[in-house]
């Protein structure tokens, strides 16, 4: 009956740690991380170029990055003390005492290695024979991704915590992301591929803009001077708007310019979501009510690059 009863403690108390895991691993933000590869590839296939191996090589590598920044934020925020009782986002496992500092510092670690086996595999798949020219590029891209996803938050000077978190997302999420994708597909990179990369950077800063607007008055309290905290919150609803807008302007004009297919406005149904949402959230005056839009936009980018993706194929 003991033997029982500390087996289904152990079972009980491993359940828990796995979900802890889950919540650390923040499992809503990936479809955003996905959005940059779909784009890219969907332009590959587009192109004569796509090939099955890069895409999945480079989901993996993208998961494990992804990952690896939400593990770090979660460190970096509880360390500098942003993440407290008086947070308005979802609670984080570090500021509840779920994961100790130990614990998730061994989980990046593992992440990095995970991370770095993933993008070391897919830049010697994607660049073939051009190993010693685009592969020092596309790895140098590649620990420029692994920096940027653990400084955001860690470390003496994080860069998330002077304003330039908008910056790295819309190069990484964005400009990097897409084209980086393409190139691997393909090993050549047409100019244009820069204004499909530039949609997807765009509506990556929105995400972060929504999650910044969401944590202005905490931010400012700890010292993170995120974007948000710089401008003030009504200019960040105006900042809002543009970049949404300008998204959908340069997605457009790209598709009208270089897209000759059938249905290759289709992608545009997911718009009227995300420029209705931009107006809700211009309205809002309570911080705490945005959070729920952050998903939403997330979750519209990632669907935009598939609807894309079939636009493209019809």
């Amino acid at each position: 009956m003991l033997i029982k009863t500390l087996k289904l403690e152990t079972s009980f108390l491993k359940h828990k740690m796995i979900k802890h895991w889950i919540t650390a691993f923040r499992l809503r933000t990936l479809p955003l991380a996905f959005s940059c590869i779909i784009m890219g590839s969907a332009l590959a296939n587009y192109y004569g170029v796509f090939r099955f191996t890069i895409f999945i090589l480079a989901l993996l590598t993208t998961l494990s990055l992804q990952i690896l920044a939400n593990l770090a934020n979660d460190y970096g925020d509880t360390q500098h003390g942003v993440d407290d009782d008086a947070r308005i986002g979802p609670d984080r496992v570090m500021q509840q005492g779920l994961l100790s500092t130990k614990q998730m510092q061994t989980a990046m670690w593992i992440f990095v290695g995970f991370s770095s086996i993933c993008g070391v595999s897919l830049i010697i798949v994607g660049v073939g024979e051009k190993l010693y020219s685009s592969g020092l590029i596309m790895a140098f891209l590649g620990l420029g991704a692994i920096a940027a996803a653990v400084k955001y938050t860690m470390g003496k000077n994080p860069y998330g915590y002077a304003g330039l978190g908008d910056v790295f997302v819309f190069l990484f999420f964005g400009l990097i992301g897409v084209s980086g994708t393409f190139y691997l597909h393909g090993l050549f990179l047409p100019g244009q591929i820069l204004l499909p990369a530039t949609t997807i950077g765009l509506l990556s800063v929105g995400v972060l803009n929504i999650n910044n607007m969401r944590d202005r008055e905490q931010d400012k309290i700890h010292g993170k001077y995120t974007l948000v905290v710089k401008i003030g919150s009504k200019n960040a609803r105006i900042y809002h708007i543009i970049i949404i807008v300008l998204s959908a302007i340069i997605l457009t004009w790209f598709t009208w310019e270089f897209i000759i297919a059938g249905y290759r406005f289709f992608f545009f149904v997911i718009y009227p979501i995300i420029l209705f949402q931009s107006i809700r959230i211009a309205k809002t005056k309570n911080d705490a009510a945005l959070d729920p839009h952050l998903k939403v936009l997330a979750l519209s980018t990632f669907l935009l690059s598939v609807l894309y993706w079939i636009s493209l194929v019809l």
